[in-house]
């Protein structure tokens, strides 16, 4: 998605050379996971826990886990991890993947999931006007879980670094 007022930067052709439709898909999807990713950084950082046990043979529970981004990712469970990495690689290389997902369909537009009940746009500046707000929105959530990550590199708060 190339967005106002930058234009298309390509001084190699490569995009006449390839599948943009792949890289449309691949950034919605990543832009999706990375706003999750971020909610879940402010949600941990506030305290916020499920009830529960995490791993009830480890005798770990939600509220055991620290609020650090790397902390957090250490206390989990080896079994926890290997069921996260099964699942992310059943997702990736398409074993849950359905014609109405607008991954497998063509005729769908890229990250058009919702299914029949989803609010869909007529009006083709609107529409075009969400994507690109859903777009840019993904690309701040990436940066900001990079910066949030490298913050803690650093020996600081992810969300506070200068103390707040």
């Amino acid at each position: 998605g190339v967005l106002p007022p930058l234009g298309v930067y390509d001084p190699l052709g490569l995009i006449e050379t390839r599948d943009m439709r792949r890289y449309e898909i691949m950034e919605v999807k990543h832009g999706r996971a990375a706003m999750l990713g971020f909610l879940h950084i402010i949600l941990i950082q506030a305290g916020a826990r499920f009830p529960g046990y995490l791993s009830p043979t480890a005798g770990l529970k939600f509220a055991d886990v620290p609020s650090g981004c790397f902390a957090s990712l250490e206390a989990l469970p080896t079994a926890g991890w290997l069921q996260i990495m099964l699942t992310t690689c059943m997702m990736e290389t398409g074993y849950f993947i359905f014609e109405y997902q607008g991954y497998g369909a063509l005729d769908k537009e890229p990250g058009d999931i919702g299914g029949e009940g989803w609010i869909r746009y007529d009006d083709a500046s609107t529409k075009t006007f969400k994507l690109n707000v859903e777009r840019q929105n993904g690309r701040a959530a990436m940066l900001g879980v990079t910066g949030c990550l490298v913050h803690e590199l650093l020996g600081v708060n992810a969300l506070y670094p200068t103390g707040g």
